[in-house]
């Protein structure tokens, strides 16, 4: 969503003393929803987010075959995706890249065609890795614009290999494709990773909600998930608390100081987002889990203090951490992201230009950044299309003035409701 108004945040008026709930995980419901869809049976996906990546994706399944009715954030699936159908059809996947890689491989499975397409930030997004491993396996994958990017045709082929070897150096959501729908597969699919895996966390996150669906890989190696051909078994699946969307309210307190309780994160077990919080401590933060509570706190006179960090898996919070980081008392070092200039933004680059001119001192790394304690100014952000630098860098404004958000209703893309909880915070 583009095109709303510029949003002004407003600095917190009292020391934070407050709970959260946050949505539903976007990734653990992305290949919840998947399963269900490919499962024998009827299922259901309790505690859905609102967000726009799964209003895509329930969209996408639902032109696939899926019978699916909502009841509040579940989704009711009384019959999966008819793979015999023929009829060919279009999945506009808009600016959701998950939705377009693990359909493309899902759509792969079908027998008439299916074209992929997005709007043009997504266009530009690397598939091409995905493309070759489905073609490798036999599918039959059709460029429409151009190799390795969208528009796509896929349909089903003669499986030709049960191995498939794809680079893990660009993105998990390639691999999660594929083990998504290996055991759909008459021969049953070996899926090799060749190079350092990037967010090896997601894949062990894929493994889980197979799990919950009745599907196990027969072998699971450092560099390779084999599956055999069999069934997803329909299951009633509630999605865990989203740590990512945590990461927002966890890091206000880490800057601001104060106390943050966020309802349920404590039982959250599949996401790597998860350890967010052990970062927070390591800068000075304490935490406590209350029951199904995490709870943050920071006295104010426990100042923050700067690490150096592989964020690899957990990649998404960089521009969080790099948001905290700004207020610590020495430098953090954020490295082995690299491969996250290829997401929504250029999350290095961008995320470093925007820093900066909020009056940030930040270094941009080859596959990370540093940033040095600033005393930042307030200032106009441009979000470049990317709900995660508007939700980290309006946390500048809750301890700083004049700081205003360009395109807030990016934000849609995961949590709707963010602008709303970010003034609950007051």
């Amino acid at each position: 969503m583009s095109g709303s108004r510029p949003h002004p945040v407003a600095p917190l008026r009292a020391q934070l003393n407050t709970t959260v709930r946050v949505p539903g995980s976007k990734s653990v419901a992305a290949r919840a929803l998947v399963c269900a869809a490919l499962a024998s049976g009827k299922s259901s996906v309790g505690n859905l987010p609102t967000g726009d990546d799964t209003l895509s994706m329930l969209a996408g399944l639902s032109l696939l075959g899926a019978q699916i009715d909502m009841h509040g954030n579940t989704a009711v699936f009384k019959s999966g995706i008819d793979v015999n159908q023929e009829s060919p059809i279009v999945i506009d996947a808009r600016l959701a890249g998950t939705t377009a890689r693990f359909l493309t491989a899902v759509s792969a499975l079908r027998a008439g065609e299916v074209v992929i397409t997005g709007e043009d930030a997504l266009r530009k997004r690397p598939m091409s890795e995905l493309h070759q491993a489905l073609s490798d396996i036999g599918f039959d994958v059709s460029p429409l614009n151009g190799a390795g990017v969208l528009p796509v045709a896929v349909k089903r082929g003669e499986q030709k290999s049960d191995q498939v070897h794809i680079a893990a150096t660009t993105s998990s959501q390639f691999t999660t494709a594929l083990m998504l729908i290996a055991p759909k597969l008459s021969r049953g699919l070996s899926i090799v990773t060749e190079g350092e895996v990037v967010s090896q966390s997601y894949l062990e996150m894929t493994v889980g909600v197979q799990n919950g669906f009745g599907v196990t890989p027969v072998e699971r190696g450092e560099n390779v998930f084999r599956y055999a051909a069999g069934d997803y078994v329909g299951a009633q699946y509630e999605v865990e608390p989203d740590a990512s969307s945590a990461s927002y309210p966890l890091a206000a307190v880490a800057i601001a100081g104060g106390r943050v309780a966020v309802s349920g994160l404590g039982c959250s077990s599949l996401q790597g987002d998860a350890q967010f919080v052990d970062v927070l401590v390591r800068m000075g933060c304490f935490v406590e889990v209350a029951g199904d509570d995490v709870v943050l706190t920071r006295p104010l006179d426990q100042p923050l203090q700067g690490v150096t960090i592989d964020m690899r898996d957990m990649s998404d919070l960089v521009p969080t951490l790099a948001v905290v980081a700004a207020f610590a008392q020495s430098a953090t070092t954020i490295n082995g992201v690299g491969f996250i200039r290829n997401k929504e933004s250029d999350r290095i680059g961008d995320l470093a230009h925007e820093l900066r001119g909020l009056g940030v001192q930040v270094d941009e790394l080859a596959d990370g950044l540093t940033v040095h304690p600033s005393k930042p100014r307030g200032g106009m952000v441009n979000t470049h299309h990317d709900h995660r630098l508007a939700m980290s860098l309006a946390l500048i404004g809750l301890v700083t003035p004049g700081v205003v958000i360009n395109d807030p209703m990016v934000v849609t893309k995961s949590w709707p409701e963010y602008w709303s909880m970010l003034e609950g915070l007051q």
